[in-house]
């Protein structure tokens, strides 16, 4: 099958590259490098089933001849990460709503197998546990610009629905929850890189807020394994998921693990919102899914623990490091 991903040079995209080249697929990647990387995929440069393209979602033309040329496609392009969104809402909000509309009507003609990446900050303020797919979404005030993502976000998945219901677009939504693991930088506030970062440093690890809010963090590997799987199952076509890990963990605690694993003696500091973000910022106290449908769905659900995704990111960091100072 020859399949385009969007953002394909990124954290999950990079990684789910490699995976459908190594299970006989052909990939070609569309990135416009804001966020990903090349050498994410130095491992697939240079083969026959495999192409790099530099290029925006935003540019229509770029996207209809590659959406054209592909048998399915991920789209995973998008302006991620709560700095990133506080920083440039503008660019976050017409990115994902405009990039994404550009992908599905290039899909439509020939009724492309297209997935679309979501995320669990539609599920905003709710406080109904755990998040499951049908639940009302709750979202802040239009004034606190940081529930503009949930909302571009949400707008993709109602326009994506709709091609499925308007003109059969095979189509699945994507709704990750904290996905984490090598390759992942702290660049946008990606918070497990960070504090891996900053204890192999002994710098303090800054938990904004109280730390006692809580996230379930699933590792990139085992979220691959999922999308592979909703690929092959034609029944996962017009319904949304949720793809995550459902271990819970509260912020401060995964600090206290990440100093334990790297055997830091960094300390934990406890950093104020508003020092961090604009006056006003909202967070979210709770991450909790329910992966029920994805397990019921495709037989799989991301069940690697904390302790694995925390000691996978500490090796690739340590090995970063030293390669640096070599």
């Amino acid at each position: 099958m020859r399949i385009l991903i969007t953002g394909g040079a990124g954290f999950i995209g990079s990684h789910l590259a490699e995976r459908l080249v190594a299970e006989g697929h052909s990939v070609a990647v569309l990135d416009d490098l804001s966020t990903g990387r090349r050498e994410n995929l130095a491992a697939l440069e240079g083969r026959n089933d495999f192409s790099f393209t530099e290029g925006s979602i935003l540019d229509t033309a770029l996207v209809d001849q590659m959406v054209a040329g592909a048998d399915a496609i991920f789209h995973l392009a998008a302006a991620v990460g709560v700095k990133l969104i506080m920083d440039e809402p503008s660019r976050s909000i017409l990115t994902n709503i405009n990039g994404t509309e550009n992908v599905l009507r290039a899909a439509i003609p020939g009724r492309k197998l297209t997935f679309v990446a979501s995320t669990s900050e539609v599920y905003g303020k709710a406080t109904k546990f755990p998040f499951s797919e049908d639940d009302d979404l709750t979202i802040g005030a239009t004034k606190n610009l940081r529930w503009s993502y949930a909302c571009a976000k949400t707008l993709d998945e109602f326009l994506t629905l709709a091609y499925v219901r308007e003109v059969g677009l095979p189509a699945v939504i994507l709704r990750f929850f904290n996905t984490t693991g090598p390759r992942q930088t702290g660049r946008y506030g990606m918070v497990l890189p960070n504090f891996v970062q900053n204890a192999l440093r002994g710098e303090p690890l800054l938990v904004h807020g109280t730390g006692e809010q809580s996230r379930c963090f699933g590792h990139v590997k085992d979220v691959v394994e999922a999308l592979v799987r909703l690929m092959e199952t034609p029944a996962a076509q017009g319904q949304v998921f949720n793809v995550a890990n459902d271990q819970e963990v509260t912020i401060r605690s995964l600090a206290e693990q990440v100093i334990a694993a790297t055997g830091s003696k960094s300390e934990i500091r406890l950093v104020p919102y508003d020092s961090v973000y604009p006056a006003g910022f909202e967070d979210m106290a709770r991450r909790l899914p329910d992966v029920s449908k994805l397990e019921r769905t495709i037989g799989f659900r991301p069940r690697r623990p904390l302790s694995e995704i925390i000691a996978d990111i500490v090796a690739e960091k340590r090995a970063l490091m030293a390669g640096a100072a070599a």
